[in-house]
């Protein structure tokens, strides 16, 4: 039975931006809008669930793929895991559909269905805000990059780092996450999204005052 504790053991426990405490955000958030919005909620708390799973099976341990694949990894170990769960192929399609659609980065799959929409707004939600300032942070020091670097112009125009460049938490605020509220689908998100992007964008420009004095 799909569960949040029986989700805990897909997840590494040792990933503060992408683990379990992501995931347990993500599908309280979903469901927040699952409801409010009028949602297939089954849908949507499956897909919340597995949205960044991945098991490697010879081990059966959890693993980190790559982020630039997360999202295809996941909906294959997701599919798997619904049909074990003996879920309706077509429904399993809903949920895999939500998992490979919710990647900011990618655009080859938008989400077409209110649940797709409904899980990459939580996704972003918790992405901004206060929490999505500390991902951000602690990404950048998982990742060897400082929290703050000034974007060179190439940057700002195109959202790729030139040779020397750090990509730090403020380069990662500039790119994508400065632009997150904007992306959402939902109404029930919308109004979330106010007062986080508000304090993220006063903490990211006070920021850039105090380390470029």
């Amino acid at each position: 039975m799909l569960s949040l504790e029986n989700a805990q053991s897909w997840y590494p426990g040792n990933d503060p931006v992408h683990g379990f405490d992501h995931v347990r955000r993500v599908y309280q958030l979903a469901e927040r809008l699952a409801e409010s919005e009028g949602a297939d909620i089954e849908i949507v708390r499956a897909a919340a669930l597995l949205h960044d799973a991945h098991t490697d099976q010879s081990e059966g341990v959890p693993s980190k793929p790559s982020r630039q694949s997360h999202h295809e990894s996941a909906a294959e170990f997701a599919g798997q895991v619904l049909q074990d769960e003996g879920w309706p192929e077509e429904r399993i399609a809903f949920v895999l559909h939500c998992i490979r659609a919710h990647r900011y980065r990618d655009g080859n799959e938008q989400p077409k269905t209110l649940e797709a929409r409904i899980l990459f707004d939580a996704d972003k939600l918790d992405a901004i805000g206060a929490i999505g300032v500390a991902r951000a942070i602690g990404f950048a020091i998982l990742s060897g990059q400082p929290i703050y670097a000034p974007p060179t112009p190439a940057f700002l125009n195109s959202g790729r780092t030139q040779p020397g460049e750090a990509h730090s938490a403020y380069h990662e605020y500039v790119f994508k996450l400065s632009k997150l509220k904007d992306r959402l689908h939902t109404p029930s998100a919308l109004a979330i999204a106010e007062t986080r992007h508000q304090l993220m964008v006063q903490y990211f420009e006070t920021l850039a005052g105090e380390c470029g004095v």
